[in-house]
């Protein structure tokens, strides 16, 4: 006998997550948890926080990554005294590939890094625009994830105690160009806005010093205050790490080379600059676009 149309419900699946699964995993069944104990259903929450509750639906069941401003406008909303925004940082780095998750952790703890960077700006230092471009290389399906967790990576340098950060650009990073004209312009302005930061050092390695100590690849350091130095690469496919001491002296000795052949930070502005505007300034009849 069929049932009446006034008694019929749909019938709602609710997945159930296990909390220790994964970082989203845990953050789905929290905002689920929170949400339930403040007597809101989806639509309400997401009416407090200026999205759908389709949204909070995907993020209860891990279907959809959370943003740090999502996570703070919740923390506000459910009055979670910053649970969310603080684990919103470990949630963004899971995204990140699995190969470089401990190198991510580590640079998170580091209290020195230097690097030399032989075709891109340094991920650290990169903007939005550019890192997406990047990112976008590789063909992710992932891609806005990843994207964020680039950003929040970055929040290391505005630390009220930041990492000591020494950088060495190949000049070969400043000419490539990465996405639009108006994106390196951006790029390269925002390299230049690390004059104001007294914790971070931008020198340049110009095409005049030829033959260097690294002609192999860009490579890191990170140093710390209890823990050996680190010395991180990467290959085609992956990342590797050392702490062999050894390889880290050899890394210190090609960096003091680099350091050497390297333009002062002054220097290094002006050529940051120059490139910026004769390279990638407004120019009449130009197209706007990268051509590989």
């Amino acid at each position: 006998m069929p049932c009446a149309l006034g008694s019929w419900r749909p019938m709602v699946n609710i997945r159930n997550l296990d909390p220790s699964a994964s970082p989203l995993d845990y953050y789905g069944a929290e905002l689920r948890r929170f949400r339930e104990a403040a007597g809101l259903n989806q639509k309400q929450l997401g009416a407090a926080v200026f999205c759908t509750g389709s949204l909070i639906g995907q993020i209860e069941t891990a279907h959809k990554v959370p943003t740090r401003e999502f996570s703070e406008r919740v923390d506000v909303a459910l009055e979670t005294e910053g649970a969310f925004s603080r684990l919103i940082g470990l949630v963004l780095r899971s995204q990140l590939p699995s190969w470089f998750q401990p190198y991510a952790d580590m640079e998170a703890r580091a209290t020195y890094i230097c690097t030399y960077q032989a075709q891109l700006v340094y991920g650290l230092l990169q903007t939005e625009e550019y890192a997406r471009a990047v990112l976008a290389t590789g063909l992710p399906s992932n891609l806005d994830d990843l994207l964020a967790a680039r950003m929040e990576r970055q929040r290391i340098l505005k630390r009220e105690h930041p990492p000591l950060t020494l950088v060495i650009l190949d000049e070969a990073a400043l000419h490539r160009p990465i996405g639009s004209r108006k994106v390196m312009q951006n790029q390269l302005a925002h390299l230049l806005s690390f004059r104001e930061h007294r914790w971070v050092r931008i020198s340049v390695l110009p095409f005049a010093a030829g033959e260097h100590a690294s002609l192999i690849g860009s490579f890191n350091t990170l140093r710390f205050d209890d823990d050996p130095d680190i010395v991180y690469t990467e290959d085609l496919i992956s990342g590797h790490m050392t702490a062999n001491p050894e390889t880290v002296r050899e890394a210190a000795l090609r960096y003091a080379a680099l350091q050497g052949a390297a333009l002062s930070v002054e220097d290094s502005a002006a050529l940051i600059t120059r490139v910026m505007e004769e390279r990638y300034g407004d120019q009449r009849g130009r197209d706007q676009h990268a051509v590989a």
